[in-house]
């Protein structure tokens, strides 16, 4: 149930991304969010992108989103709201970024004064629950779970994923994990390790053309979000709405990701409400006790997080 309801709230967060790239929703003193303005050029741009790649999703052309991508991207250059590449340096460089000023810069006195183990388990928290969250949601997405729920050669992944977050940590960038927008690569078919290397391969190459690709507005890429995320809520089916111990965590789980912009703690709440419902109903026993462990670990976060 809460594997659905992760899949769920993924795609109920990526398509709010989506919607805030876009300028379609935007952030209002008053409401919080409220609608932009429409008429603009940021806006039509994108709603422009959501018809062509909702057209070419529905007709079944394969590659629908890139060729929304560039279409919408050539238009915007066309109406003159993003620039338009006047000579070979704004399409290629010739230089790999300089990563000097970053690489092994890690204030490590500054964690320890700070304190260390607070530090630790709140990062190891967020990282592991996150990623794990974005696993189930990405396999169930991409049918690569079995009919057990569980994820083969998980453990292959978290390493891999530990390896990403170090190396990262390193070069001195933002942590690189997997991330939830990789669904628009499942949504193209990609579903094996070979696809994953050669988008690997493209993004080592990509780097020569960064100057090209900073040249694709966010209205471009942000329709892509929005369908990925209304694709993804075909899992909602799975949950059980007759019994409110289920509903109201999954409930939890999907809307609290995109409220509090973070999938960790949108798994907090359904994971901590999820067992304290089955205990209190006197359905202790219902309840693993790995989720427990994690329901405590969350709740001793949350506290660190307070303090």
């Amino acid at each position: 149930m809460l594997r659905s309801a992760i899949a769920v709230g993924i795609g109920l967060f990526i398509a709010f991304i989506g919607l805030k790239n876009a300028g379609i929703v935007v952030s209002d003193e008053t409401n919080f969010v409220a609608l932009g303005n429409l008429v603009s050029a940021g806006p039509l741009l994108a709603l422009l992108g959501l018809l062509v790649a909702s057209f070419l999703l529905a007709r079944g052309v394969k590659g629908a989103f890139i060729f929304s991508i560039l279409i919408t991207t050539v238009v915007s250059m066309i109406v003159g709201f993003s620039a338009a590449p006047a000579s070979v340096g704004d399409v290629f460089s010739f230089s790999l970024p300089d990563m000097s000023d970053t690489f092994l810069a890690m204030d490590i006195r500054g964690a320890l004064a700070y304190g260390l183990l607070s530090v630790l388990f709140t990062f190891t928290v967020v990282e592991v629950f996150d990623n794990l969250a974005t696993f189930i949601g990405l396999t169930k997405r991409a049918g690569l779970m079995d009919d057990n729920g569980k994820i083969p050669n998980i453990n292959r992944a978290f390493a891999a994923d530990a390896v990403g977050t170090l190396s990262s940590a390193a070069l001195g960038s933002t942590a690189m994990n997997a991330y939830i927008e990789n669904a628009t690569g499942i949504e193209e078919g990609g579903r094996t390790g070979i696809q994953a290397l050669v988008v690997a391969v493209m993004f080592l190459l990509a780097l020569l053309f960064a100057p090209f690709v900073g040249l694709i507005p966010a209205q471009a890429t942000a329709p892509v979000l929005v369908l990925v995320g209304a694709l993804m809520l075909s899992e909602i089916r799975h949950i059980r709405f007759v019994d409110y111990t289920d509903v109201i965590p999954a409930f939890l789980t999907m809307f609290m990701m995109p409220l509090t912009f973070s999938i960790a703690e949108g798994l907090a709440f359904g994971f901590v409400s999820y067992t304290l419902l089955k205990v209190l109903t006197g359905r202790a026993k219902q309840v693993h006790w790995i989720t427990y462990i994690i329901s405590a670990a969350f709740v001793l976060n949350f506290w660190l997080l307070s303090r």
